[in-house]
């Protein structure tokens, strides 16, 4: 069928339209669902696939909430790191794909790649040069009023006057993890094209926490990008994280002494190790009764006391009312050879 209509058509439908044949088609759209609840209230929203939100709102915010911590710990360092009153607080907190993080992003600019020693995979940070160059004009003792930013990659001399901050930065940023679980960040690359870095493919989901940097009357951002399958493993301490401290401080203490009143009534096995050798497969399959094991610990020796498999006292042997026993001398200390 022809996509063009002829003078015929267009006249045959004219008439149509005039005779009222023309039927209207409902354009209001149907839900259908399984339930046999009432949905015609029901919210319809577009859903984009090409950005998938893998991070629930509730981790979001408990990603936003530790990111300030880290801004405020950030902020007091470099203030006092330059002498100067340094401003730092979270712009915004989203998640994206990672070719739309790179797409907006400034040439050249300090792009620097981090790795955490428990999490596999890349992070990156990137920091504005509006607000490095009047960073370093302050360590070489200028004053930044008049400073011209310059639209070329940084040298080799800037670059080590800059890793002073970004190690003040992974420090505050260590800090404010700690809630979660224990990192260390370290940087492992710096690259002034982020065109060039591909921490992971162009459609993978990325969190962005956007923050706003200000040292006297200069300004800039720092954006600290977290690919969701590097920290997909703890999300789930995100979840659960309790962030605000609730109920009162009596409250607490008497959740502790409840605790610990519950702990000290649990029963714990405790066994005594008299000596330990090493033997082959081979004599152990021929042992059999009568048979000797000997050891090279005396009988004078103490003995060491393990609770629930742990060895914690050096002890000795000895009798109490017709029963073994053990007597304790010491604890055992990190770094004895028990």
């Amino acid at each position: 069928m022809s996509d063009v209509l002829d003078q015929g058509d267009v006249d045959a439908l004219l008439a149509a339209v005039d005779s009222s044949d023309v039927e209207e088609h409902d354009s209001s759209e149907q839900i259908y669902s399984r339930t046999r609840k009432d949905i015609s209230a029901a919210e319809v929203r577009g859903y984009d696939f090409k950005r998938p939100e893998r991070v629930s709102k509730d981790q979001m915010r408990a990603l936003q909430t530790l990111h300030e911590a880290f801004a405020r710990n950030f902020g007091a360092a470099l203030s006092g790191f330059l002498r100067a009153i340094v401003e730092v607080r979270v712009a915004t907190c989203e998640q994206m794909t990672y070719g739309d993080f790179v797409s907006g992003l400034p040439n050249p600019t300090s792009f620097n790649l981090i790795s955490a020693d428990s999490l596999q995979g890349q992070m990156c940070l990137e920091i504005s040069p509006l607000i490095i160059y009047p960073i370093i004009d302050r360590l070489l003792g200028g004053t930044s009023s008049e400073l011209f930013i310059p639209q070329r990659p940084m040298t080799l001399i800037e670059s080590r006057l800059i890793e002073s901050v970004t190690n003040h930065g992974l420090t505050a940023l260590r800090e404010a993890w700690e809630s979660v679980r224990e990192l260390k960040f370290e940087i492992t690359a710096t690259e002034s094209n982020p065109q060039l870095v591909q921490i992971v493919p162009p459609n993978e989901v990325v969190v962005v926490i956007g923050l706003e940097m200000k040292l006297s009357n200069r300004a800039g951002t720092m954006n600290l990008c977290i690919p969701y399958n590097v920290i997909e493993p703890i999300m789930a301490d995100l979840s659960t994280q309790n962030w605000f401290s609730v109920g009162s401080e009596e409250g607490v203490q008497a959740s502790r002494d409840r605790i610990e009143g519950a702990l000290t009534r649990a029963t714990v096995a405790i066994s005594g190790v008299l000596a330990e050798t090493t033997m082959t497969m081979r004599d152990l399959a021929s042992l059999s009764e009568g048979d000797l094991i000997l050891t090279a610990k005396p009988t004078s020796e103490p003995v060491v006391l393990c609770v629930e498999g742990q060895k914690k006292f050096i002890g000795r042997m000895g009798k109490c009312r017709k029963n073994q026993a053990v007597k304790i001398d010491r604890k055992i200390i990190p770094g004895d050879r028990v």
